[in-house]
């Protein structure tokens, strides 16, 4: 059966990096809940908004499947751009939603893990105090209504680059928020911090930019794998995602990929055949 993993929060969970600056992850074993149904997983996995792009679980799933080669994984993807813990209240249309999907998700998967990233929209004086209780209410909620009690849950730390952003002027209080991050996940049961440090950002500096959204997935897994903290980066972190991206495609990718190129007109009728029949005669 698939393992699977909700995941929740704002837009760095969502994921906002340019898909042009990193090799793709395609791996027949990464799934995506999409209308219902497993679906392989293609970047972006959220849709969310417009600008939604590479996010942390493709190279989660890809370090996962490292792991277990002969299982797959699939991702209920239900984070929002934006979203403060305000917009995640109990019973509101974010909860309810994220809620029904992975209730859907369960019936054909097992949940394995809840991946949480977000914090930025609760940088405010006034929010900032009561971010540690509210986010125990609103995850206790979860587990309680998906029966997940023994489910791991990752939370991220948010970026150092938030202050020098050209919204820099609203995060001066983000170091609380990472503090009480890591606060939540020390009394918690289950829960496990991953390290945003020395991870960089796209030109708006709010959003993690491709290559660290990748090296924020390794850490998050890293952080699922061992059951620890992750409060440094990874001596490997590069030895990790290289053979995430030097791994040899499958007949089944090969194609996935040839029949993207073909739909979005990227190559015409003759090339698509003339290399699908290449393919199909390895």
């Amino acid at each position: 059966m698939i393992a699977s993993f909700l995941l929740i929060g704002q837009s760095n969970m969502a994921g906002r990096g340019y898909s042009h600056e990193v090799p793709p992850i395609i791996n027949e074993g990464i799934k995506v809940l999409r209308n219902g149904r497993w679906q392989m997983m293609a970047e972006p996995l959220h849709n969310d908004r417009a600008s939604a792009g590479i996010g942390l679980a493709g190279s989660f799933g890809a370090a996962w499947r490292m792991q277990h080669p002969d299982e797959e994984i699939g991702f209920i993807p239900c984070a929002e751009g934006g979203t403060s813990l305000d917009d995640w209240a109990i019973g509101g249309p974010l909860f309810n939603h994220a809620l029904l999907q992975a209730k859907l998700a369960q019936r054909s998967s097992t949940l394995t893990g809840i991946l949480w990233h977000q914090g930025e929209s609760d940088c405010f004086p006034e929010k900032v105090g009561e971010y540690e209780g509210r986010l125990k209410i609103l995850i206790d909620a979860f587990r309680k209504e998906l029966n997940a009690a023994d489910v791991p849950l990752v939370v991220g730390g948010i970026g150092d680059f938030l202050t020098s952003g050209i919204y820099g002027k609203y995060f001066g209080n983000y170091p609380l928020i990472n503090e009480a991050l890591m606060r939540y996940a020390q009394s918690q049961a289950l829960c496990y911090f991953a390290t945003a440090e020395g991870l960089t950002s796209n030109p708006d500096g709010l959003h993690f930019n491709a290559a660290s959204l990748r090296t924020l997935g390794v850490r998050y897994y890293e952080a699922f794998r061992t059951r620890q903290f992750i409060t440094r980066p990874l001596a490997e972190e590069s030895k990790i995602l290289a053979e995430i991206y030097n791994r040899p495609h499958t007949q089944k990718e090969l194609i996935f990929q040839l029949e993207h190129r073909f739909t979005t007109a990227k190559i015409g009728v003759e090339q698509f055949q003339s290399e699908l029949s290449n393919i199909q005669q390895r």
